[in-house]
C-alpha cells in the first residue's frame, strides 16, 4: 500500500521536481514506473530509481534518479536522466491501538444457559488534522512522527528490498 501511494505521488510530482545534489546513495534501489501527460501535449514514460529518504527543511523527501523518454506532441523524443528529490506527502491513516478477539462462551448456571457469540473489539486511532487524540495515540504507539526517524526507518525498509 505504501509502495503504491509513493508511486502515485511520484507520478503526479514527476514534472515538478528540481535537481538536487546528493551524496553517494546506497547501491539498493526500488524501481517505480513513472508515466504521465506533459503540459502542452506529449507523454513521459520512465522509471524512478528510489535510492533513499531524507529530511529536507523538516519534511520527508524521497531521493532518486528519474530516467525515461519525454515525447512531445510532434513525436520528438528527449532522453531524461535527472537526480530528483520530492516531498513525500503525508497521508492520513490509522494505527492499531487494541485488538481483542474473545471466542464464543457457553455457560450453564444451575439450569440457566447463557450463550455468548464471538466478540471482536478493534480500537484504531485516525490521524490527520483536527484528530488530536488519534494523533497522540498513534505517535505514542509507533513514535514515527519524527521525519528523521521515519526517513531512517524507510531507508532500512528500502535496503531490505
Amino acid at each position: 500500500m505504501i509502495r503504491s501511494a509513493l508511486a502515485l505521488a511520484f507520478a503526479f510530482a514527476a514534472m515538478l521536481v528540481a535537481p538536487l545534489s546528493v551524496a553517494a546513495a546506497p547501491a539498493t534501489a526500488a524501481q517505480l514506473p513513472v508515466v504521465g501527460a506533459v503540459t502542452g501535449g506529449g507523454t513521459f514514460a520512465g522509471t524512478l530509481n528510489l535510492t533513499r529518504f531524507a529530511t529536507v527543511n523538516g519534511a520527508l523527501n524521497a531521493v532518486g534518479t528519474l530516467t525515461g523518454t519525454l515525447t512531445n506532441a510532434a513525436g520528438q523524443t528527449v532522453s531524461v536522466l535527472q537526480t530528483v528529490s520530492m516531498p513525500v506527502t503525508t497521508v492520513t491513516g490509522t494505527c492499531n491501538i487494541l485488538h481483542v478477539d474473545i471466542g464464543p462462551i457457553a455457560l450453564d448456571l444451575i439450569g440457566l444457559k447463557v450463550n455468548l457469540s464471538e466478540i471482536i473489539l478493534d480500537v484504531t486511532a485516525e490521524t490527520g488534522a483536527g484528530n488530536l487524540l488519534g494523533n497522540l495515540l498513534c505517535s505514542v504507539a509507533n513514535l514515527l512522527n519524527d521525519p528523521n526517524g521515519l526517513a531512517r526507518l524507510l531507508n532500512q525498509v528500502l535496503a531490505a528490498l
